[in-house]
């Protein structure tokens, strides 16, 4: 008898929590880390509760950036050109190009009827 090694799914073994990526733990901190920024300063005003509920925000804003992706649907041109892509790539390549000042251009092929 031979023995045959049955193939594994490895993915999703590099998550935190159980809900979170490496990915997605990073933005969340950040988005919590500019929240905290709002915090302090809003607690020294005496309203440490409010604070508390925009660092909240920024947290799940920072979570979803980096875990959500754009879906795929016809029904608007932005869903139309980045469907099923993530979001924190569609930013960082609008940042790349928008500091560059240059513009993207999509080319669309024609389809061309053989006449016969």
């Amino acid at each position: 008898m031979q023995t045959h090694e049955i193939p594994r799914n490895y993915k999703g073994e590099g998550r935190i929590l159980y809900i979170f990526s490496r990915k997605a733990l990073i933005y969340t901190a950040v988005g919590a880390g500019i929240g905290l920024i709002f915090y302090f300063m809003l607690k020294m005003v005496g309203y440490s509760m409010i604070g508390l509920i925009i660092t909240l925000i920024f947290a799940v804003i920072g979570f979803g950036i980096g875990t959500l992706k754009v879906p795929e649907t016809t029904a608007f041109e932005i869903t139309r050109k980045t469907g099923g892509e993530n979001i924190d790539e569609i930013i960082l390549r609008w940042i790349k190009f928008k500091n560059n000042g240059r513009k993207v251009y999509i080319y669309k092929e024609e389809e061309t009827k053989d006449e016969q």
